[in-house]
């Protein structure tokens, strides 16, 4: 992506001469129906200080055409001031206004402002998505985050159409077929932030109040959007009910009154992510419009995104990192208010912690494991790294720390620092220190150690008990060892972190359970740390290290441990406990000292116990990897047929209509491949054949379709009969998917020919075909696209946008092959392009990791 890229360097200067006093910025979208229209009118005037006067500068801008440029009444040529990336701007003055007329293009990869036309009914909705630096596709700006300003919105769009903005509007008028809104300056934001929002949304209203300690009250008008054609299904009184609990709760934890006068939430067709937190105007993936029954985890899953994106209102938009080094500053702080805003808003999701151990921390340690891992606190040398840097260190990692860091200097202690940083840097752009400087305050602790251990340094620890015992029983000595990565490439190696710990005892009952009959807590510290207080006591059933999950790192066991989670983990009665269990034996099996056959065999016995429905769904998309990707290739066919029929055994056996019952029949799905199990998939389709209580609905639907497509059983009339009685944006995803997931030579080419050989297709299909494309057991058909996959990498990353490529690199890589030519042909290209985009590398190293991992594991199955 040539020419896009701003580096830290060029932003430092580029702030350290200029202010931004504010920008008025008017769109013209009335085009938007028009399919033929490829482009908008964007007019932007930015009123700017400069700190040394005659010195040069450039803003920001992705656009086909500028039509004008004016500096101080002076006019600039655009065939030279505009490169196609940057506006050139020379002889400035102490202040200034600059406009720029442009013709931006209306997007289809939800980068920049992205159209989308509802198949439904035909009618046209836009949304504009910027993080971190797409906004230069629809104004001019100064692209960068310390760079903040108010800003001014006027929009011109069809008549019968809403827009929204970060603020209130100030007027509306209508001419002929066209209404123009006006709306107020904002607060200082970055230009990331900001938004539009215009269509025939459905809208809902509502209002919050709250009397403030001053004896004033606060007003907030509230709204939730989505497209007419999912009004239907819009549950907008739960979103709102849950939106206003978390306002009580973040008034309340930050003594700071929400500072942008409104709160919508549009809920908008082909989003890249899954929320974003635009001050006044947040938006969210539509997918969270729930078209059919799903499991209580999914409205957990909601409404902790509701709560991550409102604690962004104070961390990231009321005060703003600096520059993307310290994005964990607000993504790591929003991660761990989503979880812990659930309980202290007193929502009706009071196992968000088991949710946060369970799946959040997975994916931190995931990526913490990767040989690109990197601290929390990064080195993001441009945007390319920063698009890269939303991953799970930033997000998951540095959330498990923060949590880390409340244990350790007190909750009062913590929230306090948080009030004081608000007060203190509103409105402005702060960095790492500013935030331990106020922890430091309000604690009486040094964090310098401490962010120097957990912000500072990249990987993950191992923590292991070590026991021993007298003649009686009894213990006389428990050590907890702390270890660093396995892997030897991981950058943390040798890395060891203060940790505080509970060291969980644990014993069964007269029936059988298994419950906490000691908890220790304490401070782990080096390689070895003693465990005084267990002296004298009788060796318990199961040791758990890291008991309620106070700390990240992984945990293991020692061996009469593990053989007491071997026949009985399902017995652990404290929900939280059970999930850092499943947890561990899950990167025992990624780390390849548990075989994959193993870990299968834990989730077919236990699995149908298990009672979070959280939980068991992550076990499923688990033990499927387990066979997919870890066990030995002689062993998947055996693994996959004892998945099907365990999906099946515990379908019959759930109590019809429960949660659990609908995550069994989608697990059956994904694992069906008997001529009984995929016999019963038919009768469920056709209605010859029912389980009671099952619900048959048309996600349900679609994903029995995919499964008798990826069996090649699926003709290509009942698809596109289902397509017509489904004919939706999720509808055309699903559709998509099962065509690519056929297993013919013809249906992977169209597949690979459809991404690849046009970039016509949003973010959401290309998505869906690449997903039916890698289905792991048509390995012997994609084999044939390794070799072109490796071919085209720099291709793809120079001509399509970076969220694009990202999805195309990530897709399509090979990863279903684990074989070694597989990964000779990826460290062929990596050592073969050491000049290629640092992203892209990062991208494929990252996939190279996947495979050689589970190359390891497998070796250990077999064995």
């Amino acid at each position: 992506m040539p020419g896009k890229n701003l580096s830290r360097e060029e932003a430092q200067q580029r702030a350290g001469i200029l202010a931004v006093d504010g920008y008025l910025v008017r769109l013209d979208v009335t085009s938007a129906p028009d399919p033929a229209a490829a482009t908008f009118r964007s007019t932007t005037t930015i009123t700017f200080r400069c700190s040394r006067p005659g010195a040069d500068t450039f803003l920001d801008l992705l656009a086909p055409a500028v039509r004008s440029i004016t500096l101080n009444g002076r006019s600039l040529d655009p065939a030279t001031a505009y490169d196609g990336a940057r506006v050139h701007v020379d002889g400035l003055a102490a202040e200034n206004v600059l406009t720029v007329e442009a013709d931006c293009a209306y997007s289809r990869t939800g980068e920049g402002l992205h159209r989308f036309v509802d198949p439904a009914d035909g009618e046209t909705y836009l949304y504009t998505h910027y993080e971190p630096a797409d906004a230069r596709r629809v104004f001019a700006n100064f692209e960068q985050p310390d760079l903040k300003a108010p800003f001014g919105f006027t929009v011109t769009a069809p008549a019968a159409w809403d827009v929204r903005s970060n603020a209130v509007h100030r007027s509306v008028s209508t001419e002929g077929d066209a209404r123009t809104w006006e709306f107020a300056p904002t607060k200082p934001i970055s230009t990331y932030l900001t938004a539009v929002v215009a269509g025939p949304y459905h809208v809902v209203d509502d209002h919050y109040s709250r009397e403030l300690a001053d004896g004033s009250t606060l007003e907030i008008p509230l709204a939730a959007l989505c497209r007419r054609s999912l009004a239907p299904y819009f549950d907008a009184e739960e979103i709102l009910g849950v939106t206003k609990l978390g306002l009580d709760f973040f008034h309340e934890a930050f003594d700071y009154p929400y500072p942008f006068g409104k709160y919508d939430q549009a809920f908008v067709p082909e989003y890249n992510i899954g929320a974003m937190e635009n001050p006044g105007c947040v938006t969210f993936k539509e997918e969270f419009v729930f078209r059919s029954k799903v499991t209580d985890a999914a409205y957990e899953s909601r409404a902790n995104v509701v709560l991550h994106e409102m604690a962004h209102m104070w961390f990231g938009d009321l005060v703003t990192p600096r520059w993307w080094d310290d994005l964990w500053l607000k993504e790591s702080f929003a991660d761990f208010m989503g979880s812990y805003g659930l309980i202290g808003a007193r929502t009706r999701y009071s196992s968000a912690w088991v949710t946060f151990a369970n799946q959040r921390k997975a994916w931190a340690y995931r990526q913490d494991q990767f040989p690109t891992t990197h601290p929390i606190t990064a080195d993001i040398r441009d945007l390319e790294d920063a698009k890269l840097n939303f991953d799970g260190i930033t997000y998951a990692k540095g959330a498990s720390v923060l949590k880390q860091l409340v244990a350790y200097v007190g909750s009062e202690a913590f929230f306090e620092g948080a009030r004081r940083y608000f007060k203190r840097h509103a409105f402005g752009n702060t960095e790492l220190g500013d935030l331990l400087g106020v922890l430091e305050e309000t604690s009486g602790r040094d964090l310098k150690s401490w962010a120097a251990a957990w912000l500072q340094t990249a990987g993950v620890n191992a923590l292991t008990p070590q026991l021993t015992t007298d003649a009686e029983g009894r213990i006389t000595e428990l050590a907890v060892l702390q270890d660093t990565a396995d892997d030897p490439a991981t950058p943390s190696r040798g890395v060891l972190r203060p940790h505080r710990i509970a060291v969980g005892l644990y014993d069964r009952d007269a029936d059988g359970a298994l419950l906490c009959t000691d908890r220790i807590e304490l401070d782990v510290t080096g390689a070895r740390t003693v465990v005084a207080e267990a002296v004298g006591r009788r060796r318990p059933d199961l040791v758990l290290l890291n008991d309620e999950d106070l700390t990240y790192c992984k945990i293991r066991f020692d061996a009469d441990s593990l053989e007491t989670l071997r026949a009985g983990l399902g017995d652990i009665r404290d929900e939280l406990a059970r999930a850092l269990a499943w947890s561990a034996v899950w990167n025992l099996t990624r780390d390849g000292l548990m075989p994959a056959r193993d870990y299968v065999a834990l989730v077919l016995r236990f699995a149908g116990q298990e009672g979070n429905i959280g939980v068991l769904q992550s076990l499923h998309t688990q033990a499927k990897t387990a066979v997919d990707l870890y066990a030995a290739p002689e062993w998947r066919a055996e693994g996959a047929r004892k998945l099907a029929d365990g999906a099946l055994h515990e379908l019959r056996a759930a109590v019809p209509g429960s949660d659990h019952q609908l995550a069994w029949a989608r697990f059956l799905a994904q694992t069906a491949g008997g001529a009984e199990h995929l016999g019963l998939v038919r009768g469920l389709l056709s209605g010859s054949a029912r389980i009671d209580g099952l619900e048959v609905d048309q996600e349900l639907r679609w994903s029995l379709w995919l499964a008798l497509a990826s069996a090649g059983q699926a003709t290509d009339e009942e698809l596109a009969g289902e397509l017509a009685a489904d004919n939706t944006a999720g509808g055309k995803r699903q559709y998509t998917q099962c065509l690519a997931a056929r297993p013919t030579p013809e249906a992977k080419a169209a597949a690979w020919s459809a991404v690849i050989d046009s970039d016509e297709l949003p973010s959401a299909l290309v998505e869906a075909n690449s997903a039916g494309f890698a289905i792991p057991a048509q390995r012997d058909l994609t084999s044939l696209y390794a070799a072109p996959y490796f071919k085209l990498l720099e291709k793809v990353w120079a001509e399509r946008t970076i969220e694009i490529a990202m999805r195309i690199v990530g897709g399509f890589f090979p990863i279903a092959q684990t074989d070694e030519h597989t990964l000779a042909e990826a460290d062929a290209w990596l050592d073969g392009h050491p000049q290629a985009a640092p992203a892209l590398r990062r991208l494929v190293l990252e996939r190279r990791d996947d495979l050689a991992r589970a190359l390891r594991a497998q070796a250990c199955d077999r064995a």
